[in-house]
């Protein structure tokens, strides 16, 4: 195992950051408060419960159990948030707690042992456990977007382009990159012109 795995991983959480901001922007603001029934939970209501489990999961990481003392988990699912800044606020605080701390690690500390709740995880064990975790959630920030977006962008190959895009694909030499290398640097070039 080297630093390739965490350099992956950071891109992975990047990537799943990136389509729930874009998903998030194409929505009017008032749909990021829309839950379906009182048991289903609004974009803003996932947002808050992915920044707790961040905040609460990587401060500290190598040092205190995941699931601190000072977490209220019930609250997270109950929406205190008041507009789409605060809301962008509560997101970007999580991802950056998320994220500084993944950068800060090193291959030495990979097989470290961290808790959860008592329960014994190696670090690679404790990314990977929220690696499926925060894209479960961004689906679901995805899936509500959709239902409300006026003119919906697309996050991956548009319908019926499949064929198209295999093809110049398969028309590549084949080599080794990140799957997300090519999208970032698709929209940092759109973004500069």
């Amino acid at each position: 195992m080297n630093t390739n795995y965490l350099e992956s991983a950071i891109r992975q959480f990047q990537y799943y950051k990136m389509l729930g901001e874009k998903a998030i922007a194409q929505i009017p603001e008032e749909k990021l408060f829309w839950q379906h029934s009182g048991d289903s939970n609004s974009i803003a209501i996932i947002v808050k419960h992915l920044a707790g489990n961040m905040l609460s999961r990587w401060t500290d990481f190598l040092t205190t159990d995941g699931e601190k003392e000072w977490r209220n988990r019930d609250d997270e699912f109950e929406n205190t948030i008041e507009s789409k800044g605060d809301l962008l606020k509560v997101w970007s605080n999580g991802w950056s707690v998320c994220l500084e701390t993944l950068k800060s690690l090193d291959e030495c500390d990979l097989e470290k042992t961290i808790y959860i709740r008592n329960q014994g995880h190696t670090v690679i064990e404790a990314i990977n456990r929220q690696l499926a975790h925060y894209p479960y959630h961004v689906g679901q920030i995805v899936f509500i977007a959709k239902m409300f977006a006026p003119h919906w962008e697309t996050l991956s190959i548009p319908k019926g382009n499949s064929k198209g895009y295999n093809e110049a694909k398969f028309k590549q030499t084949q080599h080794n990159e990140h799957f997300t290398d090519e999208y970032f640097s698709t929209n940092r070039s759109s973004e500069q012109s």
